[in-house]
């Protein structure tokens, strides 16, 4: 059976519908302010919230045939998209025998909604090949250049292959053929990389295969469905964007309504209390104070942009970013223990600049595009969470996160299958320091450029004033923790060397800045050398 499935998604799309039809309405800033406006088109009579209410009829009708019909147990849960139900039909039509071969989103391959079905085939021997490619307007001119498909080649139940041909990032079929680019995976290859799901990570090259085989083989993942975790942490989303907007407030509506700003970037008015809700895109790597958030209409996909943060204002201890929205304090659920937490960017690539990207954060409100990973056990998170973050933002773990990553999403179900480094190994020493108490020290540092971070420092028992940006030490510390992790990782030189390679946007910038030198490759290479010397103490000097 061969096919092109059709690739869209049954669920109506309020922004894209009325983007040609109302761009008021498309441009509302909050999901509840588009709420309010479609309600006054159906009080007003307007003959569009017929239209609206038709198009809504339609997907609801499709996806409920699609749910109750009983053709599509598999695909049908969630947000549906046509091509997976042609997928799952094909299979059902295929003779035990026989084959399959479609053009779907690459998807198929790394989503959750499709990881009950893809572990089935992927792990059982039944996938033939999976080549993937970037449209790159070369295949499709009407798709976005970015989008990603695939040739998904599987057989039925009694159809098996020792191993799976694969390919990802291709621009041409030529290049099916070089050895380099097209690689094998066996079912136990699925199963040991993705355990909780079986589905595909995304090698580029034999090498990229290699080095992520051997992690594997010596490292857990954070969160083993079967084996348990590692550590005692659990993923938390606080307030989501669309459902809870209803909560949110701009500070123009706070300051109409008589609240003024405090001390900790809070909005008070006697007693009641309002925190900023950050936003994914406001932080970054150890830096909780990235970027102030401005909205752009004109912009309907993403009028919320990033306004980054300037080296005055990070010297400025006392300075903080600019939310879109602020919450309510006692909205924060939370134990109130917990006077921070660990989070990180859901939305990325695999080739941003980096994917994996996580800080410590004050305790304000977060919007689901920053999860949460928070404690099971309070105490303990203060202790071990340095670690974790640490291990989180380090070179090597994000080199496993990009071959994980098909689309923009960071979903939990990827960073609970990244091989972290275990507790235990940490009590080790380097020199005469534990590797533990290295780590913290360089996290804080880090960390701890702002009031607002105060209850961090304390818990690691610093006393101190914030630590004053400074571009370079920072470089420093940050190779150093990477350096450690290439090493806890047991991973070479040669290859550390060849890891660093893999992030292109951060060689470019660094040979823009350091006449035309790949400096932070070789500070994380020096400092691999320095650390298995037993040396904590050494600046490298390039």
């Amino acid at each position: 059976m061969i096919g092109n499935p059709p690739w869209d998604r049954i669920k109506l799309q309020e922004v894209e519908w009325f983007a040609s039809r109302n761009l008021e309405i498309a441009q509302a800033t909050r999901a509840s302010d588009r709420k309010k406006e479609i309600k006054n088109l159906e009080k007003a009579g307007d003959p569009l919230w017929l239209d609206y209410v038709k198009a809504g009829a339609r997907a609801q009708a499709m996806a409920a045939q699609a749910r109750n019909g009983g053709n599509y147990p598999l695909f049908s849960a969630g947000d549906i998209n046509i091509y997976s139900l042609f997928v799952e039909r094909a299979h059902r039509l295929l003779k035990n025998e026989g084959m399959v071969g479609l053009l779907t989103p690459s998807g198929i391959a790394s989503d959750k909604g499709a990881s009950k079905f893809f572990k089935s085939i992927s792990t059982e021997g039944r996938l033939a090949g999976f080549f993937d490619f970037e449209n790159k307007k070369i295949f499709f001119p009407a798709i976005h250049a970015s989008f990603k498909f695939c040739a998904y080649i599987a057989g039925g139940k009694d159809r098996k292959f020792e191993e799976t041909r694969m390919a990802f990032f291709l621009h041409s079929t030529e290049e099916l053929e070089n050895p380099d680019r097209c690689f094998s995976l066996t079912p136990e290859d699925f199963n040991r990389v993705n355990p909780n799901t079986g589905t595909a990570p995304i090698f580029r090259t034999q090498r990229d295969a290699d080095i992520t085989r051997r992690i594997y083989e010596k490292f857990p993942i954070l969160n083993d469905h079967e084996k348990g975790k590692v550590w005692p942490v659990k993923y938390h989303t606080m307030f989501h964007m669309t459902n809870d907007s209803h909560l949110f407030k701009t500070k123009e509506e706070l300051e109409k309504d008589g609240f003024y700003p405090v001390e900790g970037n809070r909005l008070q008015k006697g007693e009641e209390e309002f925190l900023p809700l950050y936003e994914g895109k406001m932080v970054q790597a150890y830096d909780h104070r990235a970027a102030s958030v401005v909205v752009n209409l004109e912009n309907l996909n993403r009028p919320a942009q990033p306004f980054p943060t300037s080296f005055t204002q990070y010297i400025n201890s006392n300075y903080y970013p600019t939310p879109q929205f602020w919450i309510k304090s006692n909205e924060i659920k939370i134990a109130s223990e917990v006077d921070w937490y660990v989070g990180f960017k859901e939305i990325s690539a695999s080739t941003n600049v980096r994917t994996m990207i996580a800080t410590i954060l004050p305790r304000y409100g977060c919007g689901n595009k920053v999860p949460l990973l928070i404690p099971e056990i309070s105490n303990e998170f203060k202790k071990f969470s340095p670690l974790l973050l640490a291990n989180l933002n380090c070179f090597s773990l994000d080199f496993i996160a990009r071959k994980k990553l098909q689309g923009q999403t960071l979903n939990w179900f990827i960073v609970e299958q990244l091989p972290v480094v275990p507790p235990e190994r940490f009590e080790n020493n380097i020199g005469k320091i534990k590797i533990a108490d290295f780590i913290r020290d360089l996290v804080l540092k880090l960390t701890y450029t702002a009031w607002d971070m105060q209850p961090f420092a304390k818990d690691m028992g610093y006393k101190g004033d914030p630590f004053i940006w400074d571009e370079e030490d920072r470089r420093h510390y940050k190779a150093k923790l990477d350096a450690l992790f290439f090493n806890l990782y047991e991973i070479s030189d040669d290859d550390a060397d060849y890891v660093m390679d893999t992030f292109p946007i951060i060689k470019r910038e660094d040979e823009k800045a350091f006449d035309n030198r790949y400096y932070t490759k070789e500070l994380i290479l020096a400092y691999m050398k320095a650390l298995r010397a037993g040396d904590t103490e050494a600046r490298i000097q390039l």
